[in-house]
Order: structure tokens, then sequence, then C-alpha cells
């Protein structure tokens, strides 16, 4: 096992991370690690909101683009690609793990058995009122449909008729394979209304439970420090430094090769 120092930024769906650990990134020279558990997912790209190569340039970022669509996958095959990111770094690297999926961060700081040997570091985690979230939330969905949604799932389901049960769990993707139509050779065609509008309730009902598990596991889970969030990124980035100044990094626990088992950990 090796340890390396990391910065820590958790926070719900739609809360605003990506903008914010993209533009500190920059400017700490830091590389990212991501821990969402459908990002890991080749493919799962406007529905993750998944930052685009552009987006990422200027940081290397780990932790996502790790298996098909029809492969399972675990917090334990994470926590190798994890160790493989980290060991590729230069030491003097900074390292910024960003997400949402708690069990990421778990298997990170505390390691698979999920039990504190010490108690947990502060995690910085953005914060802003549940009606504020779910407004957001709804608008990334109408942003997400319109920048070719419908077509990506298109082309997944055509290469992967397939999903596994883990890819499966993702936010949106059944909902508009169950929804839409998918022609040959044509454009996903999306259903009439009310159906269009039930499909999108069915995705904002889906989130806004998922941002109510993220929110109860950071807070009893970990040392949440809450950090209220912006529409702006750039105050984001603001606060969540400061939130560093005062947390410091945190240590981070990353397996050697062949120290976790082959098959399936969680």
């Amino acid at each position: 096992m090796f340890q390396r120092d990391a910065y820590l930024l958790a926070g719900p769906t739609a809360s605003g991370k990506t903008g914010a650990v993209a533009i500190l990134a920059r400017e700490l020279g830091a590389a990212v690690l991501c821990a969402d558990s459908m990002s890991v997912y080749r493919g799962f790209d406007i529905g993750t909101a998944k930052p685009t190569p552009a987006e990422r340039e200027g940081y290397a970022t780990g932790g996502i683009d790790l298996a098909d669509p029809c492969e399972e996958f675990s917090a334990g095959e994470w926590l190798r690609a994890a160790a493989d990111f980290a060991a590729s770094l230069p030491p003097s690297a900074p390292l910024i793990v960003s997400g949402g999926t708690g069990l990421y961060f778990s298997a990170l700081l505390r390691g698979l058995d999920r039990k504190w040997a010490d108690p947990p570091p502060a995690c910085p985690v953005l914060d802003l009122p549940r009606e504020e979230l779910r407004a957001r939330a709804a608008r990334r969905i109408d942003a997400m449909l319109a920048a070719g949604w419908p077509e990506e799932v298109a082309s997944l389901a055509r290469r992967f008729p397939c999903w596994s049960r883990t890819a499966s769990y993702a936010i949106g993707y059944a909902e508009i394979r169950a929804a839409y139509s998918f022609p040959e050779g044509s454009p996903p065609v999306p259903p009439p209304e009310p159906a269009f509008s039930a499909m999108k309730e069915r995705m904002l009902v889906r989130t806004m439970r998922l941002v109510k598990h993220q929110a109860t596991w950071f807070r009893h889970q970990m040392r949440a420090v809450p950090v209220p969030a912006s529409d702006d990124p750039v105050e984001t980035a603001r606060r969540v430094r400061g939130a560093w100044r005062a947390c410091g990094p945190a240590k981070a626990f990353f397996p050697d090769p062949g120290e976790l088992p082959a098959e399936k950990t969680a």
C-alpha cells in the first residue's frame, strides 16, 4: 500500500463540482481523480456531465472511462484503477479527488472494510438549498437532452444491446431507452407529450433521490464541511480553496498491484 495527500471535494449531483475543480486543477497544477460511479463507463458522457477532453485540457484526469456499459464495475475495481492513476503521477503533483459516490471516497480513505481506524478526515462538500438544487437539476436535464443525450443513448444501445446491472443504474439512460424510438439510420424520435414530460419528471425524481442519499452519506459517514455553492464556478472555486486552506489535504491510501483480489470486491 502507498499513500499520498489528496484534496477532497464532494457534493451532490448538479452542485457545480466539475467547473470548480477544473479551475482549481489548473491553478494548482493538480491531477483530478473522479469519484463518480457512472463516469467509469465509456460513452456515458452527456448524461453523467463528464467533462469533455477539451474541458480536461491542462490537467490529468483519472477514474473515468474504465469499463464498457456491458461490464459490471465495483468499488474495488475503481480503487485499483485509482491506484494505477496515482502511481503514474509525479510525487510532487497535487491530487484532487472529486465526486459524489461516497463508497469510492471511503474505499480510498479507509479501505473496503468500511471501518475507520482513525476519525474520518474533514471533507469539503458543496452545499445549496434543496429547491435551488432541484431547479439546477431540471435545467441540466433540459440542457443534456438538447446537447444530444438521446443520440448518445442510441449509439450506446447499438454497440451494447445489453447493459450490466451497475451501468443500468445510470439516471436518465434507462428512461431515454424506454421512452424514445430508435429507427435504424434515423435520429431518435422522442415520445409525444405528455409522455416526454413524464420521462423528464422521472429523471428529476431519481436525481433528487440520489441527492438525498449523497447528502445523508456524507453527513453521517464523513466529517462534512459545508461549502456554499455559487452559480459562478470561479466563486465556488474560491470558496473551496478557502475550505482546503482550513482543512488541509487528507491521507489517501492506494493498494499496491496485486493487493486487492481479482474478483469483484463491492
